[in-house]
């Protein structure tokens, strides 16, 4: 493995005028090696892809999915800082949520309001925000039918482990959209250079481990349709969260990034430190629909606020129709980690003390455990009714 170079700190902080491009080039010189992924199925242009199929069978034996999760963990910290699965969804699947998807756009768009992006001008571009919260409330059989898939929930506990907060926004590019600038992203990919620079190296190589970022195709993603551009290894330059705003990197990414086509069903994950930027929409007739998957640490912020309560309560009865239906009770727990909260802090700990353990129970818990008992909608509210209630500071 490529040393990784180092720059000059300041007692421990990290400056503009240290960002060199021939250290990213240093970085950017390791190659992919596939045979130190041994589950991936081949190398594209730098980015590892693990075929979905290969892959289920391994999530049956705890020691081969622990195998496999370090493996694709190492693979988002030391290695290309991306990994695709080919068909993680399945198409069926993948419509019915894209029609639920549709019908929120045409509801917000009828009702007004703002349509701000990150990037793109407002309104030229479809976004949904909180788009998890909203198909759970629009629908919740699709929601239970798609979040209960087993490779999101694989990426998510390798790269951070149980308890994990899933968001979610999607962006559809219309014909012509206009692609991103490169960036880093959500934590310190999201603030200016200036609040950047104020905080210490140290918090510029954990933001990375607080969230991992996904992206699901829900529609074919040929390269005109601009499939997002990345930059392997580029994850791994200690001064890039500073670095993407100059010129001489943009150029750089410019004209070295690749672009990998994508199937719809398709699973891209990634690392937040990994350059990378949308593409632009060169086709007449594809509105390019992906749903961006940003998943939190139980021990980070969301960058969205998503009413979880709001959403098992929606929920619940369609959990209970699939555990009733067959659905394995591992798909069901992936469907309450996207959903609920999974981690039992904050809390007011006079009210809602540990019985058991070190922590109290969490929402999680508690949707399972209905679950397991087959209990009745009423019942899971008055439960949930009674945890809120102690959470309260007062």
């Amino acid at each position: 493995m490529t040393a990784r170079p180092t720059t000059t700190a300041v007692r421990g902080f990290r400056r503009t005028e240290d960002c060199r491009l021939e250290d990213l080039l240093t970085v950017l010189a390791e190659p992919t090696d596939l045979s130190a992924y041994p589950h991936a199925d081949r190398v594209e242009q730098g980015v590892l892809v693990y075929e979905a199929a290969d892959v289920r069978p391994l999530l049956d034996d705890p020691v081969r999915a622990d195998d496999l999760r370090a493996e694709i963990a190492d693979a988002l910290a030391d290695g290309p800082g991306i990994v695709v699965f080919a068909g993680a969804f399945e198409r069926p699947v993948l419509d019915r949520v894209s029609a639920a998807f549709e019908g929120i756009i045409a509801h917000e768009k009828a009702s007004g309001g703002p349509a701000g992006d990150h990037f793109a001008a407002p309104g030229a571009n479809d976004r949904v925000w909180n788009a998890l919260e909203k198909l759970a409330v629009a629908n919740p059989q699709a929601f239970v039918e798609y979040y209960s898939n087993d490779i999101v929930a694989l990426a998510a506990s390798a790269w951070l482990g149980p308890g994990y907060q899933v968001t979610s926004q999607v962006n559809v590019v219309n014909p012509g959209g206009a692609g991103q600038t490169v960036h880093r992203d959500y934590h310190l990919g999201f603030q200016s250079p200036e609040v950047t620079g104020r905080y210490p190296a140290r918090v510029h190589d954990l933001s990375a481990l607080l969230t991992l970022q996904g992206a699901v195709a829900h529609c074919d993603m040929p390269i005109e349709t601009g499939p997002t551009l990345y930059l392997p290894h580029s994850q791994k330059y200690s001064h890039g969260y500073l670095a993407y705003w100059l010129p001489e990197f943009q150029e750089y990414f410019g004209t070295h990034h690749v672009q990998l086509p994508l199937r719809a069903g398709d699973a891209v994950f990634f690392n937040p430190a990994l350059l990378h930027a949308a593409g632009s929409n060169h086709t007449s007739d594809v509105r390019r629909m992906a749903n961006l998957l940003q998943v939190s640490s139980a021990f980070g912020r969301a960058m969205e606020s998503v009413d979880r309560d709001r959403v098992v309560r929606a929920l619940y009865p369609a959990l209970l129709a699939a555990s009733g239906s067959g659905m394995p009770s591992a798909h069901l727990s992936h469907a309450v980690a996207a959903s609920a909260e999974g981690y039992a802090f904050p809390t007011n700990l006079d009210r809602d003390q540990p019985v058991d353990g070190m922590t109290p129970a969490s929402q999680a818990d508690i949707v399972l455990e209905a679950l397991d008992a087959a209990s009745p909608a009423d019942v899971l509210a008055s439960r949930l009714d009674e945890v809120q209630e102690a959470k309260l500071s007062h």
